[in-house]
């Protein structure tokens, strides 16, 4: 059996109807995992859903869709996949939200708020609904999408940089409380990758150039290449890593 095969897991993927949660999605599913679509978009979860069941089998994924910020649409995430698949094995925290582009001076305190709501507090709140199953059955992975953002400092996505500062945090928090059970919590720190999410960034010439100039790899990444280590985090071949952020960046923060 390779180290890297989900066969039997169900995937919990928030974010996962685009860019960096679908390839993930896809990825999984590749390695025998069942999938659960979701993120705001009903329609653009099921024709990702329905993608998957095409090529890997009927039931393999379904869509339900569900908006970060309510916890109670988290909640019903949670059931839903519970009764579709009777268990969840891995919960990949992709979603997020970065509602300003700008100067920390001249941020509101409603949209600064609103990005530790969604990317850090909604995290919380999505692990403290899975991990009691995988406590119980002694094994489990959590994988939250973080950003190099939390390693830096920006004059521009700062509040968000700030966010995702936290997610490292939480994951090395979780990782000593629930590291007894068997249940492993890491991060990924993406660098700057073609999703529509950071198109603001990448659609910058001036700023795109500088990016490149910077990276030993000289250019930004594909959303598939953050699926490589989701898949590893979340199965067997990552059975030792816990409470460790990975930087997946084509080598910018070096």
């Amino acid at each position: 059996m390779s180290l890297f095969d989900l066969g039997g897991k169900v995937a919990v993927i928030t974010g996962s109807s685009r860019g960096i949660g679908r390839a993930i999605a896809l990825r999984m599913a590749e390695q025998g995992a069942r999938v659960v679509i979701s993120s705001r978009k009903a329609q653009a979860c099921e024709e990702v859903a329905a993608g998957i069941n095409a090529a890997h089998g009927e039931g393999t994924a379904i869509a339900v869709p569900a908006n970060i910020s309510s916890k109670e649409e988290l909640r019903q995430l949670i059931e839903a996949a519970n009764r579709a698949f009777g268990k969840i094995d891995i919960l990949v925290c992709n979603a997020a939200s970065n509602p300003y582009y700008g100067p920390m001076s001249g941020i509101e305190d409603e949209q600064f708020r609103k990005i530790l709501d969604n990317n850090v507090i909604a995290n919380h709140w999505l692990i403290q609904m899975v991990v009691p199953q995988m406590v119980e059955r002694r094994d489990g992975a959590i994988v939250i999408v973080s950003s190099i953002g939390g390693l830096r400092g920006s004059p521009v996505i700062g509040a968000y940089n700030v966010s995702k500062a936290a997610d490292m945090q939480l994951a090395r928090n979780l990782a000593v409380e629930y590291g007894p059970h068997n249940v492993r919590v890491n991060c990924i720190a993406p660098g700057l990758i073609k999703t529509d999410f950071a198109r603001a960034l990448w659609e910058d010439p001036e700023r795109l150039k500088q990016v490149n100039t910077m990276a030993p790899l000289r250019r930004i990444g594909e959303p598939d290449e953050i699926a490589g280590t989701a898949v590893f985090l979340a199965s067997q071949a990552g059975s030792f890593v816990t409470g460790q952020t990975i930087v997946v960046d084509g080598g910018v923060t070096i």
